[in-house]
């Protein structure tokens, strides 16, 4: 059964960090593009980042361009969300989730292009 499950989310100040991960099983990874989304309450889910198959490409969401980095580890089957500078605004539930082979970019950004999602883990951002 193809799983993702997020970790990482907590508490954090303004000008802090944190470390999503999102673990898979059920699959091989490689073969997946794997994006991070977050939704905020009373708003739509958004995309914030979203990394290739090879992890030759990543995209990022104007807003957190220069601050957070998507990478991934397929030999651990995990997909990793550094956010530094975090801000207020960006305190949301973050999902990644995942789509097999190669997506257009602009593809990438769009929520449905996904077939599988984890259950989020929340990050709040305050002092």
């Amino acid at each position: 059964q193809l799983q993702l499950v997020e970790s990482g989310g907590g508490l954090v100040r303004p000008g802090g960090s944190l470390r999503l991960s999102c673990a898979t099983s059920g699959f091989t990874v490689d073969d997946y593009a794997i994006a991070w989304f977050r939704q905020a309450p009373g708003k739509e889910r958004e995309f914030v980042a979203a990394i290739t198959v090879s992890g030759g490409s990543r995209y990022y969401t104007d807003s957190v361009k220069g601050r957070f980095t998507i990478s991934r580890d397929n030999a651990k089957n995990t997909v990793y969300l550094q956010m530094n500078r975090l801000k207020p605004e960006d305190t949301a539930v973050y999902y990644c989730a995942a789509v097999m082979g190669v997506v257009i970019s602009y593809e990438l950004k769009n929520a449905h292009t996904y077939n599988y999602w984890g259950q989020g883990t929340q990050v709040t951002v305050s002092s």
